[in-house]
C-alpha cells in the first residue's frame, strides 16, 4: 500500500485537482455547485499546499480521477472510460492530456451515454468492444469497496455496460474517496439488479426466495413516479441488506442463474487497483 500525502501531491502539481469544474454538474450532488463558482476556485487556488487536507468530498474525487489517469494511461491504449461523479475527473483527465499532445492515439470505450456524451465534448476518439475488445485498462469509481478489493456498483444505473468493458480490460483501476470502503459489501446502501421490464415483479419475487441474499428487500427503483430505465431500456431491482453479503461468489451465481436478470452489481475479483483519497491524501491499495 502506497501512500502522498497532501504536500506530496501539492508539490507535485496535484493542487490543480483542487478546482471544480462546472462540466461535472450533471454528476454532482447540488452542494458542489457552490465549490464550482469562480470565487471559490479562486480562494482554493490561493491556500497553502497544506491546507489540501481539508478538502472537499469533491476535491478528493478530482485528486483520484487525474491520480489514475496520470498514472495508468499511456500513449496508444484503448482506455474504458467509467461513469458516475468521480469517473468524471478521469475522463476530464483524459481529454486535457490528449488536447495538451502529451497523450497520442488514443482510443477509449464508454460505459454509459452520460460518459459517451462528455467524452465526446472533450473530442476523445470512441469505439466499441466489436472493434477493440481487449482494452488496456478501465478507470471507473465504485459504491463500496470491502477489504478483499470487491465492489458493488451500479448505484448510478450504468452496472451492465461498466461490467462488459472492465471485465474486457487487462487492468481495472478503482478511484473512490474514503468513505466508500466498507468491512462487507452490500451495507451502505443499494446492491443493484439490472433486469428485463417483462414481469419484473415475478422476477423480484424470484430474487427475494434466493438463500443467498436470504432477509435482503427488494424495491424497483424508481424515477419520478416511474420505473427508472437503464441505457439498455432495463429495468434496476435494488436489494437492500441489514448486514453485509455473506457469500458473495454465491450471490452473484444465484442471482444471475434466474431468467429475467440481465446482471448484478457485485464486481468480483475483476479490480487491479484502488485509488482512494481521504483527509490524510491518497492511498494506493493492490490485491
Amino acid at each position: 500500500m502506497a501512500f502522498l500525502t497532501p504536500v506530496t501531491l501539492a508539490s507535485a502539481g496535484a493542487t490543480s485537482a483542487a478546482s471544480v469544474t462546472a462540466r461535472a454538474c450533471a454528476f454532482r450532488p447540488a452542494a458542489a455547485a457552490a465549490v464550482a463558482s469562480a470565487g471559490r476556485r479562486a480562494r482554493m487556488a490561493a491556500r497553502p499546499a497544506a491546507t489540501v487536507a481539508m478538502a472537499s468530498v469533491e476535491e478528493l474525487k478530482k485528486l483520484t480521477g487525474y491520480k489514475s489517469v496520470d498514472d495508468h494511461v499511456t500513449s496508444g491504449m484503448v482506455v474504458g472510460l467509467g461513469t458516475g461523479s468521480t469517473a468524471y475527473y478521469a475522463v476530464e483527465r483524459l481529454g486535457q492530456k490528449l488536447a495538451s499532445g502529451e497523450l497520442t492515439d488514443i482510443v477509449a470505450i464508454p460505459t454509459s451515454i452520460r460518459t459517451k456524451e462528455q467524452a465526446e465534448s472533450l473530442s476523445i476518439p470512441l469505439v466499441t468492444l466489436d472493434t477493440h475488445p481487449v482494452l488496456d485498462v478501465a478507470i471507473d469509481g465504485a459504491d463500496e469497496v470491502d477489504g478483499a478489493l470487491n465492489l458493488v456498483k451500479g448505484r448510478g444505473g450504468a452496472l451492465l455496460r461498466e461490467k462488459m468493458v472492465e471485465v474486457s480490460a487487462k487492468k481495472f483501476v478503482v478511484i473512490v474517496d474514503d468513505t466508500k470502503l466498507v468491512p462487507g459489501l452490500g451495507i451502505s446502501g443499494a446492491m443493484p439488479v439490472e433486469v428485463t421490464p417483462f414481469c419484473v415483479d415475478f422476477t423480484v419475487e424470484r430474487l427475494l426466495k434466493l438463500d443467498s441474499i436470504a432477509g435482503c428487500t427488494a424495491k424497483v427503483r424508481d424515477d419520478g413516479g416511474k420505473p427508472y430505465v437503464t441505457d439498455n431500456d432495463n429495468y434496476i431491482v435494488d436489494l437492500y441488506f441489514t448486514e453485509p453479503i455473506a457469500d458473495a461468489v454465491k450471490a452473484g451465481e444465484e442471482i444471475n442463474s434466474l431468467v429475467g436478470v440481465v446482471e448484478h452489481g457485485l464486481f468480483l475479483g475483476m479490480t487491479s487497483e484502488v485509488i482512494v483519497a481521504g483527509a490524510d491524501g491518497v492511498k494506493v491499495i493492490k490485491p
